[in-house]
């Protein structure tokens, strides 16, 4: 296991997370795009559900992505969103992200932290409820010019299928 940080660390890292899920609920899109790194993966994996005999052999299906952007395909996809020529959200959804069990540790890169949680994505529009059950493993570094803290590159598996804003 990886060294623990502290306290404080671990506070500023919480507090960066909260924030982020405000950012997504109020469809602050473009402050929320700042806050990632320039080189920041942002993937979604389909959930594999393999046999034990196939898990055993160390048999694996390929990988199939939800999604697998980089920030410049993020700043399309907010690009998109405010045109209000995306129908899928018209009108547009209203989510609220729910975060618990933040595990942060440190990893061999000076300043870039592991992070592991879990959260709850609640969705409704179109008289429809969908709610998502995901745990994210990600890298959030501490860069040293302007920002306090970057989300580096993200992981998503979802608990259940469907998409995710933005």
């Amino acid at each position: 296991m990886s060294a623990q940080v502290s306290l404080e660390l671990h506070h500023r890292i919480s507090q960066f997370l909260f924030h982020e899920a405000s950012l997504l609920d109020d469809w602050k899109f473009r402050d929320w795009l700042a806050q990632l790194d320039e080189e920041i993966r942002y993937t979604m994996r389909t959930t594999v559900n393999a046999q034990t005999r196939d898990r055993r052999k160390g048999v694996q299906p390929p990988t199939t992505w939800i999604f697998n952007d980089t920030k410049d395909q993020l700043e399309r996809r907010i690009a998109r969103l405010e045109t209000g020529m995306a129908w899928a959200e018209e009108p547009p959804s209203r989510t609220r992200h729910l975060i618990s069990n933040c595990q942060v540790s440190e990893t061999d890169i000076p300043n870039v932290f592991a992070v592991r949680m879990n959260y709850l994505l609640y969705r409704a529009q179109k008289e429809r409820d969908e709610t998502f059950y995901v745990w994210n493993a990600f890298r959030q570094s501490s860069p040293s010019g302007g920002r306090e803290l970057a989300l580096a590159g993200t992981g998503y598996r979802p608990g259940s299928s469907g998409h995710l804003l933005p």
